[in-house]
């Protein structure tokens, strides 16, 4: 018992306590900087890109496309694209996730989402998910497994991945959402009790990835349910989830 105590006491506090303002290393890519006099339109960002993220006119990336594999920024020779290390990417509404040339942090995060008040008045401190991998690589999956653990612990602030949809307030969807899992995510969306919430949760989610083209998806419904939040990532940070949540939900 002693060692255990000591053991406590020895590593301190492992949970990050200001999960709002925690730093992020620098290597980080979040939100993407973008500087229109610096571009040559040379074109060699749209051909290497692997999702069609980027466009020229206007000069912009879709966070909801793009992997944040930094491949455009490595291309370019010129500074017209950057990265910053900036993590509260969600948004309530899709065109959002469109960046466009010198936009700041403090820009994205002042018009990214909209609380609304019946959200608030509803789930208050208290919203449990149930997460549905319509097809994903398991990289999201076990981003929001890691939001979880001890360092970033989400269910002090009431959020929770529960095991049944009929306990649920909503769902988080990830992958590109296939033919085969089509059905199973619908059965679970209606069998989630009203009201309820939708996120789409990761770049896959939001726009197919990089398996947009592919015939062997079924999107249909995006086309038929409404969508609450988008957190955009390749794959989801936890602090980007967490913060994208939390601001759904309560007051900023």
């Amino acid at each position: 018992m002693f060692d255990t105590l000591k053991s406590r006491i020895y590593q301190g506090n492992q949970f990050i306590k200001d999960i709002k303002n925690a730093p992020m290393r620098e290597q980080f890519r979040g939100l993407p900087k973008l500087c229109k006099q610096n571009c040559t339109e040379c074109k060699k960002c749209l051909s290497i890109c692997p999702t069609g993220a980027l466009s020229l006119e206007p000069f912009s990336i879709d966070m909801g496309k793009c992997t944040f594999c930094g491949a455009c920024k490595n291309i370019c020779k010129h500074g017209a694209i950057d990265f910053t290390n900036f993590y509260k990417l969600s948004s309530t509404k899709r065109e959002n996730l469109i960046i466009k040339e010198n936009m700041t942090p403090q820009e994205y995060e002042k018009t990214a989402i909209e609380v609304r008040k019946e959200i608030k008045r509803v789930f208050k401190k208290s919203l449990k998910l149930r997460q549905v991998s319509a097809a994903g690589c398991n990289g999201c999956e076990m981003e929001l497994n890691a939001c979880s653990n001890v360092n970033f612990d989400m269910g002090r602030f009431g959020i929770d991945f529960v095991a049944s949809p009929r306990h649920a307030d909503g769902l988080v969807i990830t992958g590109p959402i296939s033919e085969n899992m089509a059905y199973a995510l619908e059965d679970c969306y209606k069998s989630t009790p009203d009201p309820k919430i939708v996120i789409l949760c990761g770049s896959c989610a939001i726009s197919g990835g990089v398996f947009q083209n592919s015939d062997k998806l079924n999107r249909e419904f995006l086309d038929k349910y409404p969508i609450d939040l988008y957190i955009p990532g390749c794959p989801v940070h936890p602090l980007t989830f967490i913060n994208g949540v939390l601001g759904f939900i309560s007051d900023k």
